[in-house]
């Protein structure tokens, strides 16, 4: 039963790369508007406090190692609330359809009957200008891989041996528990010396960056206590500026 006439609506909503002026306008008025916010670890908490006083505000993170909400969970609340209080925001790190199954919410809300709205934010790999690491740079890199260090089954993504083969920009969503492997399949493919870059809090005044050749990159994110959530980005843009 709908409570005050409101329809189900979810909005997936892109929350950024953390920088809370990042988030957009229309994700901003959003929020002002949510009745009900599902959010999770790589959304800047701060941005909760653009909501009503009465929005509903309930966590729905996956932590590596800690508490973890299904995505069977988060589809049921999604359900829930839609059909309860109307309004409902799923609010996401970065963009939530990178990497981020925002299309599987959609995809499940639709099929019960809940209108759907998407608002893309900013990905954390676009954070990498502040750290002078451009996605692209005229004749040097003419486009980029976009990978996932980690397939729903735990294995490497072999999209990754495909992209060394060109001269792209390669960024590593999820990609930190596999930095050995990343390391090691660039080395034995004579590939070892490609520059390269870790970024962790994107855009946030505690961030983190460390850049040298792939090889290194495991020593070199040990020596410097990096964890994950974090990017990976391999190819010349990562020695730009260094």
């Amino acid at each position: 039963m709908i409570e005050s006439n409101n329809t189900p609506e979810l909005y997936i909503v892109g929350a950024g790369p953390g920088d809370v002026e990042l988030i957009t306008v229309k994700g901003y008025k959003i929020l002002q508007q949510a009745n009900v916010v599902l959010y999770d670890n790589l959304a800047n908490k701060e941005l909760l406090s653009i909501t009503r006083d009465d929005c509903e505000k309930i966590y729905v993170g996956k932590q590596p190692y800690g508490k973890y909400t299904s995505q069977d969970e988060i589809h049921d609340l999604i359900k829930h609330y839609a059909f309860t209080k109307g309004k409902v925001v799923r609010l996401k790190g970065g963009d939530p359809f990178i990497f981020g199954r925002g299309y599987e919410e959609i995809l499940f809300a639709r099929q019960h009957g809940i209108e759907t709205h998407f608002v893309p934010g900013i990905s954390s790999m676009q954070a990498s200008g502040f750290e002078d690491i451009p996605l692209t740079h005229r004749n040097i890199s003419e486009s980029i891989w976009v990978v996932t260090g980690t397939k729903k089954d735990g294995t490497l993504s072999a999209d990754l041996r495909l992209a060394m083969q060109s001269n792209a920009t390669v960024v590593i969503y999820m990609g930190m528990k596999k930095l050995n492997e990343i390391a090691a399949t660039y080395t034995e493919a004579g590939k070892g010396f490609t520059p390269a870059a870790i970024i962790q809090h994107a855009s946030l005044p505690n961030r983190k960056i460390a850049k040298g050749q792939i090889r290194d990159l495991p020593k070199i994110a040990i020596d410097g206590h990096f964890t994950h959530p974090a990017i990976i980005i391999i190819g010349a843009v990562a020695g730009l500026g260094s």
